[in-house]
């Protein structure tokens, strides 16, 4: 019959004192290190990519927007300089923005609307700061740079293309032309490539392909004339000269004698015709450079006359005070000259159009290569991470998964392994304690079943016996041959009785009829019952009265079971002791008040240490012939304690060899609750 038992209940409690695992050796926290650190590195491969692919697209995003914003704001300086208005800008606003899928915005100074991509009508909200401001007469250099070609920005911020009063006039433009077509054809017949080119004024210019002016200076090409002013650059020359020399008679200088490409001389110095037409790759007036020596201040280029040598410089500013002074007259001339000829200056706005993609985040397939490979190495951590953790988990699981199939099969296998003290060696040992309470549990069934034979067969044996010889007419039927029937067959049905009560109580199916119980009354009736016995076998039976620091509490129990468990210890108890000995009933209370304890205690021979704790045990027996002149069945100490948890209560029992035994009763006394644990086992306690 399947049942606890000490063992059992010991490895219980064991796992109880264990209590919950340190955290450094719980699979838990192994599990939760595992997918921190597969996170943590999914987390950190995420980031360094997000990093790594955000920063180039924004850096890319912000090149290309820089790029749009130089050719946007080129595009409308051009504008600006050719146009003394901003009417009839919008067309360009607009395809500007179609271009640059950018909203651009155009307003006065004072936000006044000019035109707008987005808006028409200018109602759109604008940004409170401006991109840029649009002034042809000072050039954003920032911008302008995105753009300049290697000659770079001018150095007083006047946008090249800005050229007023120097704009030659049509009958101008195709003289000179065809005096540069003449003169390009004739450089071919040499050998040397050359292009013509406008300037922003309109004025044909010859370019040397190669960029290597030097090799026209040998020919008898006529590069004379394209070296001539017309009369539209004199008079705007005069102006210019005019308003430049005003400047510095203000400043209390003297005046200075300018040339087509801003060079100058002293006013007094008499300047050829032809050395006033040298002009600069623009042919409209520009700055003079930083990078040319002083003393070639008023000099004209080193190229061929009308040949410009690719991107020539300008005439050169001095280091001197006057030459600063001069420049800085010059600058002003210009820019008060061109004042009337150029728009003037607008705020220029430049913003999302409303994109939902940004071209900078297009996956490009070298980010696509990153990322998959990133994804690779986060994919391959967290499996061989896995396949670790995995396989430490699989390896113990598996020992037990063999062990409980052997176990399956009723084949006695090892004990399983264990390695560690986490979940799954905890899950191992307790395995192992099952294995091995199941092992107990078999052999106690066994041995039941044998005892459970033996104890049945002896007395049908007896019984058969003396029926076959009063068959055989070899024992007659007389009353003593009956009165031994009798014995035999009340025997076999005590035996029967106890197994039957054992049975209910292991299914919780034992009946009580509990009722208020004077204790030293039931005591005195089972000393009564057994008084006949124990004078027979010589022992003094007698109930002691309880100690007077031990009151007896009031006690509620079923009277005929508990008679029948008193019964059963008085009845050992007479067995065990020899004659001469005294057999002493006791009842008295707890110190706590809770509790009703009764003691039976005798001076027999005692039971080994060994043994005591199975002296609750079925068919037990300290003496294993099982004589039925030296012990009952070996039933009546467990229907004891089975009785007493029914009530309950425990039932412990002490013993020293050679001085006697205690057998112990424990109830719960009226309103005392009763012990969780009604399976105790006997233990050495008083």
């Amino acid at each position: 019959m399947p049942r606890r038992d000490g063992r059992t209940r010991n490895a219980s409690a064991e796992a109880g004192r264990r209590g919950r695992l340190p955290l450094r050796k719980s699979l838990f926290a192994r599990l939760l290190a595992v997918s921190a650190l597969v996170a943590a590195c999914s987390v950190a491969a995420t980031a360094w990519l997000a990093v790594q692919t955000t920063s180039g697209a924004i850096l890319q995003e912000q090149g290309q927007n820089l790029t749009a914003d130089a050719r946007i704001y080129h595009s409308l300086l051009g504008y600006a300089a050719a146009h003394p208005t901003w009417d009839g800008v919008g067309k360009t606003v607009r395809d500007l923005a179609r271009q640059s899928g950018r909203r651009i915005a155009l307003t006065t100074q004072q936000r006044a609307p000019l035109a707008d991509s987005a808006a028409p009508d200018g109602s759109a909200a604008l940004p409170a700061q401006a991109s840029a401001v649009v002034d042809p007469l000072a050039v954003d250099t920032a911008l302008a740079a995105e753009n300049a070609g290697p000659s770079g920005t001018p150095a007083d911020r006047v946008d090249p293309r800005a050229v007023g009063p120097f704009r030659l006039s049509g009958p101008e433009r195709t003289e000179l032309r065809t005096v540069a077509d003449r003169s390009a054809a004739c450089l071919g017949e040499f050998g040397i490539a050359a292009d013509v080119v406008s300037s922003a004024s309109g004025r044909p210019l010859i370019q040397v392909v190669g960029n290597d002016p030097e090799r026209a200076q040998d020919t008898r090409c006529a590069l004379d004339a394209l070296d001539k002013p017309t009369a539209t650059e004199k008079k705007a020359l005069k102006a210019l000269n005019q308003l430049a020399d005003a400047c510095l008679k203000r400043q209390g200088r003297s005046g200075v004698h300018l040339r087509l490409g801003l060079s100058w001389g002293q006013a007094a110095e008499p300047v050829p015709a032809e050395a006033t037409a040298m002009a600069t790759p623009s042919a409209v007036p520009s700055p003079p450079p930083t990078d040319v020596p002083q003393e070639r201040r008023g000099a004209e280029p080193s190229s061929p006359p009308g040949v410009v040598p690719g991107p020539a410089p300008s005439p050169a500013v001095g280091n001197s005070e006057d030459d600063r002074a001069i420049a800085s007259c010059v600058g002003t001339a210009r820019r008060e000259q061109l004042g009337s000829y150029v728009a003037s200056p607008a705020l220029l706005f430049i913003g999302d159009a409303g994109r939902t993609t940004v071209p900078g985040f297009d996956l490009s397939p070298a980010n696509t290569a990153r990322i998959a490979g990133a994804a690779a190495l986060v994919l391959a951590l967290t499996v061989g991470a896995s396949m670790l953790v995995g396989a430490r988990l699989v390896r113990p699981l598996r020992a037990l998964t063999g062990a409980a199939q052997r176990m399956r099969d009723g084949e006695d296998g090892a004990p399983v392994r264990v390695t560690a003290d986490n979940e799954i060696g905890r899950l191992a040992a307790t395995f192992n304690d099952m294995s091995a309470h199941r092992a107990r549990l078999e052999a106690q069934r066994k041995a039941m079943v044998s005892d459970v034979a033996h104890e049945l067969r002896t007395p049908l044996s007896n019984i058969r016996g003396w029926l076959e010889a009063a068959q055989d007419g070899v024992a007659d039927p007389d009353p003593a041959f009956i009165a031994s029937l009798h014995e035999e067959a009340v025997q076999l049905q005590h035996i029967i009785d106890d197994l039957q009560d054992l049975a209910q109580a292991d299914a919780d199916a034992l009946r009580l009829h509990p009722e208020p119980v004077r204790i030293e009354e039931l005591l005195g009736q089972v000393a009564a019952a057994h008084q006949a016995r124990a004078e027979t076998a010589g022992v003094a039976l007698g109930v002691a009265s309880p100690p007077s620091d031990r009151p007896l509490p009031g006690l509620t129990a079923d009277p005929v079971r508990l008679r029948q468990a008193v019964g059963n210890l008085v009845s050992n108890a007479i067995r065990h002791t020899p004659s001469g000995g005294t057999v002493t009933l006791r009842p008295y209370g707890s110190e706590s008040g809770d509790a009703v304890l009764v003691d039976v205690a005798d001076t027999g021979s005692g039971i080994p240490p060994e043994d005591l704790g199975h002296v609750f045990d079925r068919f037990w027996r300290a003496e294993k012939s099982r004589s039925r002149r030296t012990g009952g069945s070996g039933l009546g100490l467990a229907i004891v304690r089975k009785l007493a948890e029914a009530h309950g209560g425990t039932a412990t029992a002490v013993s020293a060899p050679g001085q006697g035994s205690v057998f112990t009763l424990r109830l719960p006394a009226d309103g005392a609750k009763p012990p969780r644990n009604r399976h105790t086992a006997a233990t050495d306690e008083p």
